[in-house]
């Protein structure tokens, strides 16, 4: 057994899928096979599950999985800790970012820093918060740009910033021509939420507990401006952050009263864990430089 086929077996593992995982790998699917065939000979067990073309770890992968990462994971680091020893201001960040982060501040950002570092190359990942914090946990991204989330995964969260969390409404609503609403005097109206695995979920579901109502959901989005455009057509009202991201819609924010509704945005990396260099240069230089990335 040797590291490649543990690379080789890490991959498959992750992607479920032969095919992908040899492009990915940049060999030969039969190669990629034999690769496996050839670990799990060696291991004393199959570690997956073959259903026509689809691959999925059996118990005897998944504990193989859990056991081996560490240990690739650790000559990654070292790898990674004598490249920055070499070249500290060249290299790869892999961040990952929510859908409302990648509007304008990400590319922004990235774009300023590598007019500073121009050796400097970076990969995305742009999803909902929950699986992000998943995508550090696995290794696929060095940081994260995500507002705060609850989770059992083991993070550093440094905030950035906060913004104010609005309940938006359509234009001919009840409240439309006032400024401010209490939460409280929408218990009985339809809600358009985001869908579970956003943090602003998880503020949603917060306030709602803390004035004391269940709302009734009629929808749940998976983007913000999706939220937006069933508010708009009445399907009911919702709650946003700052909605310069979405103009253009047919809806009034109103600030709320009897509850701080709020969201804060900050950069998440895994506690324990090596940062390449590079990784913390850009985090910093987000955090100088973050009020001309937020205004421009």
């Amino acid at each position: 057994m040797d590291l490649q086929q543990l690379k080789y077996f890490q991959t498959v593992a992750r992607l479920e899928h032969m095919t992908r995982a040899a492009d990915v790998l940049n060999i030969s699917q039969p190669a990629l096979s034999k690769a496996i065939s050839q670990l799990e000979h060696e291991v004393g067990a199959p570690l997956f599950e073959r259903v026509g073309r689809a691959i999925r770890l059996n118990r005897y992968g998944a504990l193989f999985l859990e056991r081996t990462e560490p240990i690739t994971q650790i000559l990654d680091e070292a790898k990674q800790e004598i490249r920055d020893l070499v070249a500290p201001n060249s290299g790869t960040v892999a961040i990952g970012f929510t859908h409302s982060m990648g509007t304008r501040l990400v590319s922004r950002a990235v774009q300023a820093f590598q007019k500073e570092y121009p050796e400097t190359d970076f990969e995305f990942v742009q999803r909902n918060s929950l699986p992000l914090v998943q995508d550090l946990n696995k290794g696929l991204c060095d940081l994260c740009l995500i507002p705060y989330l609850e989770t059992d995964i083991p993070i550093d969260w440094r905030e950035l910033w906060r913004e104010e969390v609005y309940v938006i409404v359509p234009l001919h609503h009840r409240f439309a021509k006032q400024d401010t609403v209490r939460l409280q005097d929408l218990a009985e109206d339809p809600f358009v939420t985001i869908k579970e695995g956003n943090s602003l979920r998880q503020i949603q579901n917060h306030v709602f507990e803390q004035v004391g109502i269940s709302p009734d959901i009629v929808f749940e989005g998976e983007e913000f401006h999706t939220v937006a455009s069933f508010v708009e057509a009445g399907f009911g009202v919702g709650l946003l952050p700052d909605l310069q991201r979405i103009d253009g819609y047919q809806i009034k924010r109103l600030h709320v009263t009897d509850v701080v509704c709020e969201r804060r945005i900050g950069i998440a990396t895994m506690k324990d864990r090596y940062i390449p260099q590079v990784a913390k240069q850009f985090e910093a230089f987000v955090s100088e430089h973050l009020y001309h990335f937020t205004q421009l």
